[in-house]
This record gives C-alpha cells, structure tokens and sequence, in this order.
C-alpha cells in the first residue's frame, strides 16, 4: 500500500514518494496518507512516527521535507547528491545514516571490462517521530523491508530505531549474497590461472579486484557507525533494539574479512599469473635459442665448404658430399637430444 508518486506539497513542489505512512504504537494506520497529513499527524501524539521513503530526489523537493522535519542542510546536501562514503552523523536529536548498498551484476563470463558490482547507496534521517529515507542508484526495494517489518508490530514499535536497524540488516544481507557470488568469479579466475592453458589473465583479474574493492569500500566503513548504534549511544536506540543491531553488526564484520581475503587472495593470483608468464616466456626463449643453435650447426659446416678456396680437404672427394650431410645430421641430432635432455625442448 503505498501513498499517491509524487506527493504534492501545499506549495506546490511534486516529491518523489515512494511510500508515506504514519505508524502507531507499530501498527501502521490503514488508507493512503498523503505527506503533509503523514507529515503533520506525526507530531500530534507519543508513541506515533511517520516513515516517508523518497526516491533520488532533487534539492528543491527535499527541502519540503527538510522544512517539516528541520534536517540540517548539510545532511540535506549529502542526501541530495550523493557519492558519500558510510558514515553516522548526530544533529541534535536527528541522526543522518548513509549506507552504501551493493548488488550483484550477472555476466556469462568475467572480462576485462565487466562490471561485476553495481552500487547505489540509501540515507537515512532518524528523529524522535519521523524516519525519512532517500534511495539513489542500485538498492534493495525497501517497500519489501517495510512490508516485513509490518508484520513484526513488536518490533515496529521501537520507532525509527527499527526502520533503521530494518535497513542496515538488509543492506548487510545483501553484501553477503554479493560475496557469495563473487566468490565464484575468484574460484574461476585462479582455476584458469593455474590451468594448464596458455592463457593472460591479467586484466581479469585487475577488473575483478577493482570491483572488490569497490564492495569493500561500500561494507567496511560501515562498521564504525552499526558499532556506535549497537553501543546504544545515538537517541531513541533502547537496549532491544541495540541487540539485533550487534547481530547485524557481527554480520557485517564476516563480510569484511571475506572481502578483505578476496583482495589478498587475488592479489596473490595476480603476483602468480604475472610469474606464470615471465616462465612462459623464458622458455619460449630457451625454445627459440635451441633451435637456433640445432639450425646453427648446418650454417656452419655448409659456410666452411661454401667457401671458394680451390684447395680444400674432401673438397673433391667422391664422398664429400655424404660425408658432410652425415656429419650435419648427426651433430643436429646429438644437439636436438642435448637440449631435450636438459628440458629446453
């Protein structure tokens, strides 16, 4: 059930609502809510907040929510533009969450320019009676996370505390399926390194640590902030509420250190693949060398008889002939077998 998009404001300005809806006492009040009703209503009674979700909205339709609920500009600055890095900020009683999301981008097989990782990213203004989320780029669709948290009233009812705990707990979930897929692009590129095929997986594994770090850049400055909320130090976080944020923060430090082992490790196949390489091409060198030689010895006995001296030894010789192809063809294969000997054929 979601409210008309856009909402329109009494000045005016269309916004772009998702979903606008007032919650008391963790139930959600039946009809579609218009914002400035959801906006207003909020404020009237204890035990009540509104959840209004914005989709990439543009600084003029921001600011009609900014005025209702008096965000700061900086934090209205950041959730208008986007391209933030994770991070918590405390505004008086309002804090401004920003979370980097991340989803798996599905491809037949991983190149040099394949984009494996797509992310966006979600802010989140939480005060004492209002949660107010804007989404830009690649996301979940939080109207699933809000139809899910409906279902649990108990939970509801903490506030905007668990609209926020609701959220981080699927932005983290979804760092863990993205891992779970990368994961098979990283056993794949080091199965092909050390396959016995001749092959340059250089730029492969370049692109896939790239995005790698692009996922550890979106999960592991997360950490500081689910630490501060789990800690119960931000308002409006109670000790129920600050428990399954410990859990969603425990989840987050697996994915760290799985991302952060997916970067050594291909960092490793990487130094192994370029090494494989500089062996290929030294004995593609030492192929070339041999046989250089192997031809080097004919040159040489056929150089010495082409010579226009008119006295020279078996130059006239019935058998000189026989003897000097017998003689190259000998000497070419004691040098052919030498070299096989020695692993350089």
């Amino acid at each position: 059930m979601t409210a008309p998009d856009p909402a329109q404001h009494p000045g005016g300005v269309p916004v772009p609502v998702v979903d606008c809806a007032l919650y008391e006492h963790g139930k959600r009040r039946p009809g579609l809510l218009p914002l400035t009703e959801a906006m207003t209503a909020c404020h009237k009674s204890s035990g009540s907040f509104v959840w209004i979700g914005l989709r990439e909205p543009t600084a003029h339709q921001l600011q009609v929510v900014a005025d209702a609920f008096d965000l700061h500009p900086l934090a209205v600055e950041d959730a208008v533009h986007a391209h933030q890095r994770p991070k918590l900020e405390r505004y008086g009683d309002t804090l401004f969450l920003v979370l980097k999301t991340a989803v798996y981008v599905e491809h037949d097989r991983l190149t040099p320019t394949s984009e494996v990782i797509s992310t966006g990213e979600i802010m989140i203004f939480a005060g004492r009676d209002f949660a107010v989320v804007v989404r830009h780029g690649d996301s979940p669709d939080l109207r699933v996370v809000r139809r899910r948290l409906e279902n649990q009233p108990e939970l509801l009812s903490h506030g905007p505390a668990a609209v926020v705990h609701a959220i981080a707990d699927t932005v983290v979930d979804q760092y863990l399926d993205v891992i779970r897929a990368v994961e098979a692009d990283v056993e794949q590129v080091e199965a092909d390194v050390f396959s016995p095929e001749r092959t340059d997986d250089a730029g492969r594994i370049y692109q896939l640590k790239r995005e790698v770090l692009e996922l550890r850049r979106a999960a592991v400055p997360l950490g500081t902030p689910l630490r501060y909320l789990a800690d119960a130090k931000a308002p409006g976080f109670d000790s129920e509420i600050c428990t399954y944020l410990r859990d969603v923060s425990d989840h987050l430090a697996q994915a760290s250190e799985r991302i952060t082992g997916f970067v050594e490790l291909l960092d490793s196949v990487l130094s192994a693949n370029l090494a494989q390489l500089g062996i290929q091409q030294s004995t593609d060198l030492r192929r070339i060398s041999a046989w250089a030689a192997i031809i080097a010895v004919p040159t040489m006995i056929v150089g010495i008889y082409g010579m226009n001296f008119d006295h020279m030894p078996e130059l006239r010789w019935v058998f000189g002939y026989s003897l000097v192809v017998a003689v190259i063809a000998i000497a070419c294969t004691l040098t052919y077998r030498a070299f096989r000997r020695n692993d350089w054929l």
